[in-house]
């Protein structure tokens, strides 16, 4: 994978760059300190992902971005965003403008240069790689799959799938979902299709850094006109209302007498994330059982699989978004080649179908 690393900071540049070097299929072939001199280069040499910084002279990274996809170009974009609100917003408005992924800055003034490139490192490196093989389902665990044609999945009688709900006739009394690495474009496309006021509680847990989680609920609530924010420790469940599992805290539901509320820790990572959709799924199971919707949207690696087990043996459903409309299908991935789902689709049909259970 031939990588471009764009950043005014020559520090920066030198840090990422050197984060890549000595991965074995990546290879660092040019760098560029603002964006105009990155699409020049564009135009010299093939490149399979761009480290692209927010901040820059003469021509900015979103704005970068804009022009990369006007021209057509269909490399990855993974970006370098402040963890600021300011940086967060400006980070998710470049995922809707088509970049692929987030990387937070390390800052700070008491970070030594090897500090912060070892943050680099392993923020990195994980979602470079989740790029290098278009073909991997379960790119985490480096597994292939063969998927079949959504037609075929549907259509197929096989005793096995004879379990399987038709969500479009299910109506449960909440909905869990887990996203990754393309999450919050698919949040808004499937959001996109819901508007307030709707009388069922949906539960997300995207894998996000702190402060970008906040502005992805503020986007999503603009988009639909309903109460969604980051959930709050001990916060009882609402009908109607949308909670984002807050960046690095896990996310768990609990039912005392005849109310749901919500509990939140820093308890360690599972699947190498937090939050981790399995905690969220397997509490929701237990709390809601059959009466329980589970939607597995794209992202790397097999967080949610686990929970969308439990969630099924509970006798609740789960619907994974499609590999064709994925950015990454590693979670879905994980959830189809265990069975563990009822329907797979893509962004349009999963919003319809989100539109339908939660009104």
């Amino acid at each position: 994978m031939k990588v471009l690393v764009v950043d005014d900071s020559i520090v920066f540049r030198t840090q990422i760059s050197s984060s890549l070097k000595g991965i074995e299929g990546i290879e660092v072939v040019g760098t560029a300190p603002n964006g105009r001199i990155a699409l020049q280069k564009l135009d010299q040499m093939d490149v399979d992902l761009i480290t692209l910084d927010m901040e820059m002279p003469e021509l900015n990274g979103l704005e970068t971005l804009k022009q990369l996809r006007a021209k057509g170009f269909k490399t990855k974009v993974i970006v370098f965003s402040s963890q600021t609100i300011k940086g967060a917003e400006k980070a998710l408005e470049a995922l809707s403008a088509g970049a692929n992924d987030i990387v937070s800055k390390p800052s700070g003034d008491e970070l030594s240069f090897e500090n912060a490139q070892e943050m680099i490192r392993a923020a990195l490196i994980p979602k470079v790689l989740q790029f290098m093989n278009k073909s991997a389902a379960v790119s985490a665990s480096h597994r292939s799959i063969s998927t079949p044609s959504l037609e075929k999945v549907i259509s197929d009688s096989k005793p096995a799938t004879s379990r399987k709900k038709r969500i479009g006739s299910y109506f449960p009394q909440a909905v869990v979902i887990a996203s990754s690495t393309g999450g919050p474009a698919a949040l808004e496309a499937i959001f996109s299709k819901v508007k307030a006021p709707f009388n069922k509680p949906v539960f997300i847990a995207q894998h996000m850094p702190p402060v970008f989680t906040q502005i992805l609920a503020k986007r999503l609530a603009e988009l639909t006109g309903a109460v969604i924010q980051e959930a709050k420790n001990g916060e009882l469940v609402e009908k109607g209302r949308v909670y984002v599992a807050p960046g690095d805290y896990h996310m768990f539901l609990k039912k005392r007498d005849d109310s749901v509320y919500i509990f939140l820790n820093q308890e360690p990572q599972r699947n190498s994330v937090r939050p981790a959709a399995d905690h969220l799924f397997e509490s929701a199971a237990s709390v809601y059982g059959h009466d329980l919707l589970g939607i597995v949207l794209t992202g790397m690696g097999e967080d949610g699989a686990a929970g969308a087990k439990v969630l099924r043996e509970a006798g609740g459903a789960v619907l994974i978004q499609d590999r064709e409309s994925c950015v990454v299908f590693g979670m879905p991935g994980a959830v189809f080649n265990n069975d563990d789902f009822d329907e797979m689709g893509n962004l349009e049909m999963i919003g319809e179908t989100l539109r339908k259970v939660i009104l």
